[in-house]
């Protein structure tokens, strides 16, 4: 994708559904140009068009994902993956920031396991390295192309990790780290079991979102790894829950 498609993204992410008019004036381009670029993101699937408009295919679609605030996700990746030493064995959740940190392992990093319930994620790094890719069975979730269900469980028995890598859809220090998804929020509790630590990359404006089901992870000890634009508040609440934080 250029940087043009990615702002687009951005604001169909941040509006849902923009009419092409709105997007020319937006990008300062012309309409034929806009279509054009839209005609690329829907060949991928990862928008559609209507009546003057075009609107995301799904939230869950994580080509999209991966695009809304591309760069302050790269950093995140970037600064994870420096955890990594050649030879480990980690696990990986579904997210865009997860996405973007087996990127930058397969980029940067040798003989690596990752166990992961993403089917995107094995994908997006397949050809790119000589890892060795572990991907949990379970009920596929066709938009987000994740795993889950009770099967997870029995096949992250089998393993034991120092560092499970995750996003989130939201913080509150009452509920803790959210998702918006009972089924994904089960498979995480489920690695994370099998795991010394839990690491969160998310960028800061998840903090100012509470999602709907608790991931339930007060018991592990867990990191933080966000851009520098998160709030003194939300600092202090990740302070009060034991949680470190690292700003990129």
């Amino acid at each position: 994708m250029n940087k043009r498609t990615n702002q687009i993204l951005e604001f169909l992410t941040e509006e849902n559904k923009i009419e092409v008019s709105q997007l020319a004036e937006k990008l300062g381009v012309s309409q034929v140009t806009v279509r054009k670029d839209l005609d690329e993101l829907e060949s991928q699937g990862i928008i559609v068009r209507e009546h003057g408009f075009a609107c995301l295919r799904s939230t869950d679609n994580l080509h999209g994902r991966i695009a809304y605030h591309y760069e302050a996700k790269k950093k995140i990746a970037k600064c994870a993956a420096e955890l990594i030493a050649d030879g480990d064995t980690l696990m990986i959740e579904s997210g865009s920031c997860c996405a973007l940190l087996a990127e930058e392992l397969a980029a940067s990093k040798k003989d690596l396991t990752i166990i992961t319930n993403s089917a995107f994620i094995a994908n997006y790094i397949r050809g790119k390295s000589n890892f060795q890719i572990v991907l949990l069975g379970g009920i596929y979730q066709q938009d987000s192309q994740v795993l889950v269900g009770p099967m997870i469980q029995q096949c992250v028995e089998n393993f034991f990790v120092r560092y499970f890598f995750i996003g989130t859809d939201g913080f509150s220090l009452r509920t803790g780290f959210t998702n918006q998804d009972q089924m994904r929020a089960q498979a995480v509790r489920d690695m994370a079991r099998q795991a010394e630590h839990i690491m969160i990359l998310t960028e800061s404006e998840k903090f100012a979102r509470h999602g709907i089901v608790p991931l339930n992870l007060r018991d592990y000890p867990r990191t933080v790894i966000t851009d520098n634009q998160i709030s003194e508040e939300a600092r202090n609440e990740l302070k009060q829950c034991g949680i470190e934080l690292i700003t990129i």
